[in-house]
């Protein structure tokens, strides 16, 4: 390769490695964001599942999933300790039990400290989705 040849490829390969980087930036700033929205927002989403009823992890994340019209999609490394701490906060509570699937399956299930939270979440909730709409639509309220 002549060294023409070798400079009129150095701006196509900056290219390719700045929108490479580019790349990678955007694919962390939305995984931020779905991190930061999920530690926010997915205790409330497990507690009012579960005031449906007693479930097991996998049909907490199906209902979650099916509810939001499959936009809202919980994952096991997101859901898991999540539970585990909401239930050492023992605001729910967990027992072994066979499925539907005739498996052995970790049941859980809201304690009343739980429906306390539930409603405490679901205030703050209410009054951080207020805010947001009062920036997003100022002269509607």
């Amino acid at each position: 390769m002549t060294a023409w040849q070798e400079r009129s490829r150095e701006p196509i390969e900056h290219g390719r490695e700045w929108q490479r980087n580019k790349t990678m930036a955007e694919k962390r700033w939305r995984y931020q964001n779905r991190i930061e929205l999920l530690q926010g927002t997915l205790d409330l989403l497990i507690l009012q599942t579960l005031q449906w009823g007693p479930q097991h992890g996998y049909a907490i994340s199906v209902a979650i999933r099916n509810r939001s019209g499959e936009l809202l999609r919980v994952d096991t490394g997101s859901l898991y300790p999540a539970l585990h701490r909401l239930e050492r906060q023992k605001w729910i509570k967990a027992e072994w039990r066979i499925s539907e699937n005739k498996q052995r399956a970790k049941f859980y299930q809201l304690t009343t400290a739980g429906k306390k939270q539930l409603t405490r979440e679901r205030s703050r909730w209410s009054q951080v989705s207020d805010a947001i709409a009062g920036v997003l639509q100022p002269g509607e309220k």
